[in-house]
């Protein structure tokens, strides 16, 4: 079987499910490449509109292939250069969706940090315990996890290598929405539906200006969203999102 799977479940929604259950979907650099591939092909596909990116009912992925890298030296790991691929996920320019049951740790927690929303199971458990076997992340989780959670809240968890819940996740702003384990992949499609049913370049410029404005001044910040805004205006699916308002009718967006 594949590594990674992909389907289209439903209109404009694509489906990208880690698939090594055997190692409970740890993250390979085969595995890596494949999702490398998948987002570029899908961040470029029209038909397209959302993207969810999910493991199995009882894992998202427990971390990178520990075997892969035990005897790995320095400059071997400078040359694999996967962080070119871990930028495939985040430089994506579609809307991603993680659907996390389970464990989501050190190289998993790390990719769905690299999404732009997370919906999780009850039971999920996030984490980055790197420094357990003796390393620390290296695909984002100390600049991602400080970003999203704050410097104390990230310190305590890089430092401990102690997973928290998703309750947890949730108090701290780690995750976008936690829901029962067996609706997490269904929320996630049912959000991907309505997400879809936008006008995509509106959402595309929402993420590209949200994203770049976190490491930018707020003046910075401001500019490029007024930017943004006002090249909206040029599109026909702002011309059609208002007169389907003033109409009072539903709109048809063809991201245009």
């Amino acid at each position: 079987m594949p590594e990674i799977l992909v389907e289209k479940p439903q209109a404009h929604v694509a489906l990208i499910r880690l698939n090594r259950p055997e190692v409970k979907n740890a993250l390979n650099i085969r595995a890596r490449e494949l999702l490398a591939e998948h987002f570029t092909a899908l961040g470029a596909d029209d038909d397209v509109r959302c993207i969810v990116l999910t493991g199995n009912d009882d894992v998202f992925a427990a971390g990178a292939d520990i075997k892969q890298m035990a005897d790995a030296g320095a400059v071997e790991m400078m040359l694999r250069k996967t962080h070119l691929l871990w930028l495939a996920v985040s430089d994506c320019p579609k809307p991603v969706i993680s659907a996390v049951n389970g464990y989501a740790l050190g190289g998993g927690c790390e990719l769905a940090m690299h999404t732009d929303i997370i919906i999780a199971g009850e039971s999920a458990m996030f984490g980055q315990p790197e420094v357990r076997v003796g390393i620390m992340p290296g695909a984002g989780g100390t600049q991602r996890l400080t970003r999203a959670v704050g410097k104390f809240k990230a310190m305590k968890m890089l430092m401990t290598g102690r997973p928290v819940t998703a309750a947890e996740a949730d108090a701290m702003g780690l995750v976008s929405e936690v829901v029962p384990d067996a609706e997490v992949l269904s929320r996630a499609l049912e959000m991907a539906g309505q997400i879809a049913a936008l006008p995509p370049l509106a959402i595309m410029q929402i993420k590209e200006v949200a994203i770049a404005g976190q490491d930018a001044s707020l003046s910075t910040g401001l500019m490029l969203e007024r930017k943004a805004f006002q090249i909206l205006f040029d599109s026909r699916d702002q011309k059609e999102g208002m007169k389907a308002f003033i109409d009072k009718r539903k709109p048809e967006f063809e991201g245009r």
